[in-house]
């Protein structure tokens, strides 16, 4: 009879000491810190211009703040703003934003100013991108010089790492968010010890960001919609198919994507491809409104306010029109990112599917229709779960976006993504 044999099943990989984590600790709180405060920093400059340029300017020049005539005006002038950054300070303002994503690469020095102006200017100026992209690539290019410069022993990889976490945890005003991301672009990597153990570091830098913004900016991403009770067969299927639908419209944006680029990139030099997206901008503001300019944020609030304040009309033009802004700022050079821009589209068309059908919970629609755009839009899966959950104060909803999920996801992976190649083609 042949001998018994047994098999050991597999070891999970050992857990690091507490030496091997303690010097990393303070490296990540003084990224934590420093990142939100830039985050802070550069918003705050925005907030302020962007208040004098939409109050009283137009005020005292006698124009309507939010006239067609001032919207097409101060996109225009956007346009021709940034673009002289992007021509004429050194470095250009960084590469093509077209070709970025979250996970920035290490830009040198010179770039910063020029980009942090650039963002600055066109969160002020109306052009539907948010800070993300740019915040991240200036953060991670800082860490990365100053701290190769001053912990020359600390790996060079852990730099970007921590100042990515530290921003997205300023951003999104917790480091849940960043604790997700990271672990994300973790998988399928070689690690050493635990999955924790590697996210340890990065957790405490966008503890840091987070807890530095919470006490000095207060966000506050709670929509105020009313909650959601125990969630029945209509919510699911509600939820399934405003997931869906929000999907495959943001995946429309994505397929327009290098189309629109190249159309602009055919212009060639930056002071005709940005001030020619601002005139695209500035008309499309006067079709759609003055919610449908700037990141959207704010704009959102505004909207949530009054769910049934617009006809299922009035919220579908917003959806598509911000949309649209979105698609022509990415494409024809302003420096921003799309997330923000994109919760605006996503609840527009929530609260439009709310409108056609009143018996759809606002919180669902919304929350669902944030899921889907965000899923075509940046491919984050648990970004995209994660901002549709903070949106609505539903404890109920979680279990419904996961589900909701599932046939979005399938209607957007392995396809095409709304970030270009150097070439112009898209990425898969």
């Amino acid at each position: 009879m042949a001998p018994e044999t047994t098999q050991q099943a597999p070891r999970g990989a050992p857990t690091l000491p507490a030496r091997a984590l303690l010097p990393f600790i303070l490296p990540a709180v003084v990224v934590g810190v420093a990142a939100s405060l830039l985050f802070i920093g550069v918003s705050t400059a925005a907030e302020q211009l962007q208040h004098v340029l939409w109050g009283p300017l137009p005020e005292a020049l006698g124009v309507g703040r939010y006239s067609v005539l001032w919207m097409f005006s101060m996109l225009v002038a956007t346009g021709i703003a940034v673009g002289l950054v992007v021509w004429k300070v050194p470095g250009h303002a960084g590469p093509d934003p077209a070709t970025l994503g979250l996970n920035a690469p290490v830009l040198p020095p010179v770039v910063l100013p020029g980009l942090v102006l650039a963002t600055a200017l066109m969160l002020a100026g109306g052009p539907s991108l948010g800070p993300e992209n740019p915040i991240i690539a200036v953060n991670v290019a800082l860490a990365a010089w100053l701290g190769g410069r001053l912990l020359p022993r600390t790996p060079g990889a852990l730099w970007p790492v921590l100042a990515e976490a530290a921003t997205i945890g300023a951003l999104f005003g917790t480091p849940v968010a960043a604790a997700l991301v990271i672990s994300e672009s973790l998988a399928g990597r070689p690690m050493r010890g635990r999955l924790w153990d590697n996210l340890f570091a990065p957790l405490t830098a966008g503890a840091c960001g987070a807890i530095t913004t919470t006490l000095m900016a207060h966000p506050s991403f709670d929509l105020g919609l009313p909650p959601m009770g125990h969630p029945d067969g209509k919510d699911l299927l509600a939820g399934l198919v405003i997931a869906s639908a929000a999907a495959v419209l943001g995946m429309c944006a994505v397929y327009a994507f290098p189309y629109v680029h190249a159309v602009f990139r055919r212009l060639r030099h930056p002071m005709l491809m940005l001030p020619a997206g601002g005139v695209v901008l500035g008309a499309l503001g006067a079709l759609g409104g003055h919610l449908t300019l700037f990141k959207g944020l704010s704009e959102v609030g505004e909207l949530s306010r009054d769910p049934d304040g617009w006809t299922a009309g009035q919220f579908a033009t917003m959806s598509a029109v911000k949309l649209a802004a979105l698609l022509v700022a990415a494409s024809c050079g302003f420096r921003g990112g799309r997330i923000f821009p994109s919760v605006f589209v996503g609840t527009a068309l929530g609260l439009c599917a709310h409108a056609l059908v009143p018996a759809v919970h606002p919180s669902l629609a919304v929350a669902t229709g944030v899921l889907g755009i965000l899923l075509a839009i940046t491919r984050q899966g648990w970004v995209s779960l994660f901002t549709a959950a903070v949106l609505v104060a539903s404890p109920s909803i979680i279990a419904l976006l996961c589900i909701a999920s599932l046939p979005a996801w399938l209607l957007v992976t392995g396809r095409p993504q709304m970030q270009l190649r150097e070439d112009g083609t898209p990425l898969r």
